[in-house]
């Protein structure tokens, strides 16, 4: 891939995806998939992320790229990634997801239940297993921002110059907001 930075530390698009988002735009569903093919599970791993559960999350993945498909013939290449308009159509979704008051919190039955054959150590296995409910807990506590930098930081392993052209702050300010971050995590954790 061909990857061009500007001075300010932004980078353009790259050429592959800019060639198959002409194509797509021009109504070329085979290049709409190729892009759909590159994003999908880091659009997949963000959303679950912020939902949690895996249907949630594959539904609204599957709303992430219906809206992109429909909307792609208005996208405009502002010099950014691409995956910064799907994150940002993600993130939209999933606050609208939270908004509606009448969800209720529902658990598959299959959640949880990854692997039931016997482990050498099987309390080891059932301390890390709370330790990470309970820092998801409180990672879904945190404000919507807090939670996307967490996961674009972490799931997806962008860097901070990434993250901020995705959230739309300086490398400065996704700097701070991490370090506040951890620094309210680490409180909350040692608190309970």
């Amino acid at each position: 891939m061909n990857k061009r930075l500007l001075g300010n530390g932004e980078c353009f698009m790259d050429d592959y995806d800019e060639q198959f988002l002409i194509q797509a735009a021009q109504g070329d569903l085979e290049a709409f998939g190729i892009l759909y093919e590159k994003y999908i599970n880091r659009i997949y791993n963000y959303v679950y992320y912020r939902t949690g559960n895996n249907d949630d999350a594959e539904d609204l993945t599957a709303k992430v790229f219906i809206r992109a498909m429909q909307h792609i013939t208005r996208y405009q290449n502002r010099g950014l990634p691409f995956s910064a308009w799907l994150y940002r159509i993600a993130h939209n979704l999933v606050a609208n997801w939270y908004r509606d008051s009448s969800r209720r919190k529902e658990t598959p039955l299959d959640d949880g239940i990854e692997n039931q054959l016997p482990r050498e150590y099987p309390e080891l296995e059932l301390v890390k297993l709370e330790e990470e409910e309970q820092l998801l807990k409180l990672l879904r506590k945190l404000p919507a921002d807090r939670q996307q930098l967490i996961i674009l930081k972490f799931v997806e392993q962008l860097s901070n110059t990434e993250i901020g052209i995705i959230m739309g702050k300086s490398e400065g300010a996704i700097k701070s907001l991490y370090h506040r971050t951890l620094q309210s995590l680490r409180d909350s954790y040692n608190y309970q």
